[in-house]
C-alpha cells in the first residue's frame, strides 16, 4: 500500500517504468484504501486533483467509483483516460509542483497506466 503522499511520485514512476512513444489513450486505474472515517475526505481530495488535471493537456475523462461493499479493500478506484503516458506524467508532475492533492493520512494509494487490449466492440464483421 502507498501513502498518498507518495501519490505523485508513484504516478510518475508508473509512467516512466512504460515510457515511450504512445499513438494510443492510455488508461490510469488508482485503486484507493481509505482508512475508517476518511471517505468524505479523500472524495474531496480527489475532486480537488481532477479539477487540476481537467484542465491539464492531454486530459480526455475520469470517473471515481465507490464500492458497494463496506469491506471492500478498495473503497474508491479512479479510472481515466489520458491520450499518452507523457501527456499523463506531465500533468502529475504539475499537479506536484502545484501542490493540490492533500496528505491524508493512512490513504493508500495504487496507481498504474494500462491500455485496452481488449474490449466488447464488434468486429469489423459484426462479431465479438
Amino acid at each position: 500500500m502507498r501513502k498518498a503522499s507518495t501519490l505523485v511520485s508513484a504516478a510518475l514512476a508508473v509512467v516512466a517504468a512504460g515510457s515511450g512513444t504512445a499513438a494510443a489513450e492510455v488508461t490510469l486505474i488508482n485503486v484507493f484504501e481509505v482508512p475508517a472515517g476518511r471517505q468524505a475526505e479523500a472524495i474531496a481530495a480527489w475532486e480537488r486533483a481532477r479539477a487540476f488535471l481537467s484542465d491539464q493537456p492531454g486530459y480526455v475523462s475520469t470517473a471515481l467509483h465507490r464500492a458497494l461493499s463496506p469491506d471492500a479493500r478498495f473503497a474508491l478506484i479512479n479510472v481515466a483516460i489520458w491520450d499518452s503516458p507523457e501527456a499523463f506524467r506531465a500533468a502529475v508532475a504539475a499537479m506536484r509542483e502545484a501542490e493540490v492533492f492533500p496528505r491524508i493520512e493512512g490513504l493508500g494509494v495504487n496507481p498504474a497506466l494500462y491500455r485496452v487490449i481488449r474490449d466488447d466492440a464488434p468486429s469489423e464483421e459484426g462479431e465479438r
